[in-house]
């Protein structure tokens, strides 16, 4: 709320709320020479006696103007006990936090500003309400979302003199497991490489781009469903050139080709319809309804629930593979993906080989 005495800044991605936390106080500081003028008060607590702790610290904080008569900037960081958590939800904390909130009524603007950043957060309590209600309230909601992290990708880029295209940026969100964190440092990478005024590419993310943690396994299963042998080949060499594990391939393959076997009944049935843009959104919403009772719930993404999946990445890079390809063909891949699975077992020190036949069988 505008004129509020302090700023409040939380989140559903703790990396998303330290950025914006940490580019806010450098903003509110930039003028003030005197390093007393500025105070980080560290807020994670892991039991009601380290938030109280915090409370004096920052009490003290306040409380304690500059030597020099400059407006001093406060920023309580990082507060883990406003979380739906056994700290969060002891009636100690509850007190204390109110005596938090007392220390803030208190606050004379002029004199102190109060940035306060908090990961996680439980939405339902009442002090979080009244955060809510008497700070200038930012909440970065969604950051675990899809759309949001693509959204993210393309603004980094553009603050950058960069574009990202769509696909690329599903494709580095894919390629990196929704990691914020690396979806905003490849995304500076990769504005470096193409240059002020730059296009980034799905291309260039396939070729700049590690694959994170386990891996999405992207360029095989891109090249595998693109129906291009050679490519497909290709990229299992490179595959095994790093890695000697084949079973986690078949199950990323497997995952995408059950999205495509469900996408091909609804587009065959005439349930959505596939157009330049992808599929539209009441059209896709009215089809989760009507299956809705197929399915054991929304809550979860799961490639054996299409409709958890984000629509862009659905109707731009799922639907385009699956519309030359008919069910029967899809279903084949499908068994072909679970004989894999079996010789995996039989040939487990052979699996580049296996592959490699799998690919043979599918696309020759």
């Amino acid at each position: 709320m505008s004129g509020a005495a302090f700023t409040f800044i939380c989140g559903d991605d703790d990396f998303l709320v330290g950025q914006e936390g940490r580019a806010l106080f450098t903003e509110k500081t930039r003028d003030l020479a005197d390093d007393f003028s500025k105070e980080t008060v560290e807020a994670a607590a892991q039991n009601v006696g380290e938030v109280e702790e915090v409370v004096n610290r920052f009490r003290d904080s306040v409380q304690t103007l500059s030597m020099f008569g400059d407006k001093k900037v406060v920023w309580l960081k990082d507060v883990s006990f406003l979380a739906d958590s056994v700290t969060g939800r002891a009636e100690g904390t509850k007190k204390l936090v109110e005596d938090l909130q007392s220390v803030l009524e208190g606050l004379d603007p002029a004199a102190v500003e109060v940035l306060i950043t908090a990961f996680p957060v439980d939405r339902r309590r009442k002090e979080f309400k009244w955060f809510q209600k008497n700070s200038d309230f930012h909440d970065l909601k969604g950051a675990g979302d899809e759309d949001s992290l693509i959204e993210l990708a393309r603004t980094e880029a553009a603050n950058l003199d960069a574009s990202l295209s769509m696909r690329g940026a599903a494709a580095l969100v894919a390629r990196v497991q929704g990691n914020t964190r690396l979806i905003l440092e490849e995304t500076r990478k990769l504005a470096t490489y193409a240059g002020p005024g730059g296009e980034i590419s799905e291309n260039h993310v396939a070729e700049l781009v590690p694959a994170f943690g386990e891996g999405d396994f992207f360029e095989a299963a891109e090249a595998f469903f693109s129906m291009d042998l050679g490519w497909t080949l290709e990229a299992l060499r490179r595959h095994f050139f790093t890695s000697n594990e084949a079973r986690p391939l078949i199950a990323s393959m497997q995952n995408r080709n059950r999205l495509m076997i469900q996408l091909r009944v609804l587009m065959d049935a005439g349930e959505l319809k596939l157009s330049p843009r992808g599929f539209a959104k009441p059209e896709f919403d009215r089809a989760a309804r009507t299956y809705a009772k197929h399915f054991g719930g929304f809550d979860t993404k799961a490639s054996f629930n299409v409709f958890t999946q984000n629509l862009w990445y659905l109707g731009n890079k799922i639907a385009p593979s699956a519309r030359p390809l008919n069910l029967k063909r899809l279903i084949d891949f499908q068994l072909e993906f679970m004989r894999a699975f079996e010789d995996l077992i039989r040939r487990s020190t052979d699996q580049e080989a296996v592959m490699r036949d799998l690919a043979i069988r599918c696309l020759s």
